[in-house]
């Protein structure tokens, strides 16, 4: 659904990384310079972990969504928070707010 908008995106699975560790999947993302997009809070406690500046990690806090709501949400997210995900963000989303913190997390 992303590419059918213009985007570059790629599922861990066609870059091998389907069992990769968290960790692993940030370093991927932040080589390739691309923003991860994740149901798992973790990723940002790796990001206060690290204290690392990239990549950007988008969470989304629904579970149930179906690809076309997890789409929506990503496109609103990225209408909202362009300029922050470029510049290193660890944002949380659902329906109703779009959090930002900037990164390094402290």
């Amino acid at each position: 659904m992303l590419r059918e908008l213009g985007w570059d995106a790629v599922h861990v699975s066609e870059i091998g990384l389907q069992r990769a560790e968290d960790l692993e999947i940030l370093e991927a993302a932040r080589q390739d310079h691309r923003i991860c997009v994740t149901l798992d809070h973790d990723f940002h406690s790796h990001l206060a972990l690290t204290r690392v500046d990239r990549p950007s990690v988008v969470f989304l806090r629904i579970q149930k969504l179906d690809a076309t709501g997890q789409c929506a949400l990503i496109r609103a997210v990225w209408e909202t928070c362009e300029q922050a995900l470029e510049d290193g963000a660890a944002i949380s989303a659902d329906n109703r707010s779009v959090r930002i913190r900037r990164l390094p997390l402290r």
